[in-house]
């Protein structure tokens, strides 16, 4: 049925604006890619970068004949990529939750995991940024943009810093910008080596618990995940580690655990989440509360895989060793 839209689209020069399984969204204009967009470097090492190569999230071989010059993202760490990577005036669309640079939330909105599809199409982005759920339950979509000459790029599902790294670079050779995302990577490599190394100085590590929702469904990371990566760098240990992924943990549990420290990530949508934790009952003997320290860290810095990572452990390491990590 897409299909069958599409042609008459195309023939009738025009059409509606509706999402994809009930996005909701209204009528809207059209919007023509950005015009006079030029290669990124405009160099002949970029125009020798293609045709790329790679393999993608999906684990399928993938070309891409040229290199993009309008692009639409749907994912919030695909965009920080993207934009990190120079491309921002290349994005003419991104997902309802990219609010990362300022400038990604002045792009037109094209749905989160319901994509608006025939919007999408509308666009003809030549490159679309996709996640690993859409590759595992919108396979149909994605096949309607390959035909419509979209090329479909699926980002993997990044559990380490290693991970994240693929993900940058995978990106960079599928837009022609390969050195700068080696640049990134190189940046963030040298941080994070910094911060281990002024994690030596820690004598006796503290013990962390990391709460990623509020009392009464409380859940917590354990191994196999961004904030466990950064608990181990910094010299610390997370409470939890014995367990696997997201956690769903009771109150008695986490206060049997005894944290020194208790880090939450849920402050952009809940007020004064430290004031919260101290107000539990039965929670006055946990060394955490006795000697307040409950720290809200941005979540978005802690479980997008992004070049925002190294904030986040820059972050939780200021909070957890301050005597150590702040000048």
């Amino acid at each position: 049925m897409l299909l069958l839209m599409l042609a008459v689209g195309l023939m009738a020069g025009c059409g509606a604006n509706e999402s994809n399984e009930g996005n909701g969204s209204n009528e809207a204009t059209v919007i023509e890619p950005p015009a006079g967009i030029e290669s990124a470097s405009g160099s002949e090492e970029n125009e020798a970068a293609f045709p790329a190569v790679l393999v993608d999230g999906s684990g399928e071989e993938i070309t891409i004949e040229e290199e993009p010059q309008t692009i639409v993202s749907l994912l919030s760490s695909n965009t920080e990529i993207a934009f990190a990577l120079g491309l921002g005036d290349k994005i003419i669309g991104v997902s309802n939750f990219c609010n990362y640079p300022a400038a990604a939330q002045e792009k037109e909105k094209l749905g989160g995991q319901a994509m608006n599809v025939e919007r999408i199409i509308e666009l003809q982005p030549d490159m679309a940024l996709v996640s690993q759920y859409h590759f595992k339950t919108h396979a149909d979509v994605l096949n309607t943009f390959r035909q419509a000459g979209i090329d479909v790029v699926v980002a993997g599902e990044a559990k380490s810093f290693e991970d994240a790294y693929e993900t940058m670079r995978m990106f960079g050779k599928a837009t022609g910008t390969l050195d700068k995302a080696e640049a990134i990577i190189a940046d963030m490599q040298e941080r994070l080596a910094e911060v281990k190394s002024k994690a030596e100085a820690v004598e006796t590590p503290k013990r962390v618990w990391i709460e990623v929702s509020p009392a009464p469904d409380i859940f917590t990371t354990g191994k196999e995940t961004f904030m466990h990566e950064m608990i181990e760098a910094i010299n610390a240990a997370n409470v939890a580690g014995d367990q696997t992924g997201w956690v769903k943990m009771t109150e008695e549990e986490i206060v049997s655990l005894m944290p020194d420290v208790i880090i939450t990530t849920y402050g952009y949508y809940v007020e004064n989440p430290s004031e919260g934790v101290y107000a539990r009952e039965g929670w006055a003997e946990v060394p955490a509360v006795a000697n307040q320290q409950v720290y809200d860290v941005d979540s978005d810095t802690v479980t997008r895989p992004g070049p925002r990572l190294i904030d986040g452990v820059e972050e939780l390491a200021r909070f957890v060793y301050p005597d150590i990590f702040i000048p």
